[in-house]
């Protein structure tokens, strides 16, 4: 199993990004898939979790309303839309399915 996570970088408050996690080395359509973050000093958060089919989402309070999770079958892939950033989204953000992560993506919020 692999996961690559993509698309973080440095953004102003009010601003968005886009995060992607590339799968591979299991069958991506018959797994849900989760992202995590994780701030300095705090402990690891579940943020989004989306079925294998795409047809339910869950997410945190602290994000609902703000972020959007989705995933195309057909190209192995989820996502992680993210509007209104906050200076408390900073963290390194993880994609998660079955026991695996992948490596994380630095998200910094910041002006």
């Amino acid at each position: 199993v692999q996961l690559v996570e993509s698309g973080g970088g440095l953004v102003q408050p009010g601003g968005s990004l886009r995060l992607s996690c590339a799968a591979s080395g299991f069958t991506f359509s018959s797994y849900a898939m989760r992202w995590y973050r994780q701030a300095p000093g705090q402990e690891r958060e579940l943020v989004a979790t989306i079925t294998s089919a795409g047809g339910s989402t869950n997410y945190a309070d602290s994000v609902k309303g703000r972020f959007t999770i989705s995933r195309v079958n057909a190209k192995n892939t989820v996502y992680l839309q993210m509007n209104s950033l906050k200076p408390e989204d900073t963290a390194v953000y993880y994609c998660y399915v079955a026991g695996y992560w992948g490596q994380g993506t630095q998200v910094t919020v910041s002006s």
